[in-house]
């Protein structure tokens, strides 16, 4: 059986990331505009808790999900759950 690796997007919140396509910071204008588009299509999660957005993760399903944690520590722990599962094989 396949196991399922979840990533902490921060407050309690998990994605598959296995589904996740990048990870970016939101501050830029078609980071802006792609929030915008997802909204007006249903496909935004907003996972920040009433916080502040400091990252957003694009998925395969093409779902956008914001986060109150930065990129970078996203990615940090993305990077650290892809070490563990090279070393699980």
């Amino acid at each position: 059986m396949s196991k399922t690796s979840l990533l902490n997007i921060g407050y309690g919140n998990f994605v598959v990331s296995s589904r996740i396509i990048t990870i970016v910071n939101p501050t830029s204008s078609p980071m802006r505009r792609l929030r915008e588009e997802a909204k007006a299509d249903k496909r935004l999660i907003d996972a920040t808790q009433g916080r502040k957005t400091r990252s957003i993760v694009v998925t395969d399903s093409n779902h956008v999900i914001l986060s109150a944690i930065q990129a970078e520590t996203i990615g940090q722990r993305f990077a650290t759950k892809e070490d563990d599962t090279e070393e699980d094989k």
